[in-house]
């Protein structure tokens, strides 16, 4: 495997798995790894400065995330995404995601509008640089605060469990060109939803969204493969 442009860690903080982790986690939804690539763990530790048992924790840790795979005789590879996952993450986002914004809508306060549109402007400025790391991360901020909203807890501790397959398939769809709007925008009408304190707003624009991104996910996921 040749340079890819991983830095050094010089300083080995107390939380330095979590470090390596975010690293590793950006390389994968940024493409630096693709599906399928192996993840060689002498590399990783020249590349980023640290110990073996540091980098087999953080795959371990990706693995749980389903952005690594441990193939027998081959090692760990970057995860490949099926459709079949994807409709199921799908399944499962609707159901979790109308109810928070839902309920969300039903509490909104001042405080928590404040929040919401603030993130919403990190989201749209994350997307406006295509900065596929910045994306995920604004994107999952924006929906924790809609979980938290709506005070759904336990469900929000199952989308985190999911975060790495959906962050997989939020790069794909958001970064599409191939859209009726672009993802942004119906984050933006989610957000105006909630903020309105409109429940059945926010339940049309979640799925509204979740129909699009979803619709793109099938056509690139099936798309047969270059000859």
């Amino acid at each position: 495997m040749s340079d890819i442009g991983l830095s050094k860690i010089e300083q080995q903080p107390t939380t330095l798995r979590d470090v390596v982790l975010e690293r590793l986690r950006d390389a994968i939804i940024d493409g630096v790894f693709k599906p399928g690539d192996r993840l060689v763990e002498r590399v990783l530790c020249e590349q980023l400065g640290v110990s073996r048992t540091v980098v087999r924790e953080t795959l371990r840790y990706l693995d749980a995330e389903g952005l690594v795979t441990h193939v027998p005789n081959r090692g760990p590879i970057v995860s490949e995404m099926s459709w079949e996952d994807a409709q199921q993450i799908y399944d499962i986002r609707l159901k979790l995601e109308t109810a928070a914004a839902m309920a969300c809508a039903r509490n909104m306060t001042p405080e928590l509008a404040d929040r919401l549109t603030a993130a919403l402007a990190t989201l749209q400025h994350a997307g406006q640089e295509q900065a596929p790391g910045a994306l995920f991360k604004a994107a999952t901020r924006f929906y924790g605060l809609i979980f938290e909203g709506a005070r759904h807890n336990i469900a929000w501790e199952i989308v985190q469990r999911l975060n790495g397959r959906i962050s997989r398939l939020r790069i794909l769809t958001l970064t599409s060109d191939n859209r009726e709007l672009p993802g942004p925008q119906h984050m933006q009408a989610i957000c105006t939803a909630i903020i309105a304190q409109d429940p059945q707003a926010a339940l049309a624009a979640v799925e509204e969204h979740l129909r699009e991104a979803k619709s793109i996910a099938h056509r690139l996921l099936t798309a047969p493969e270059p000859v």
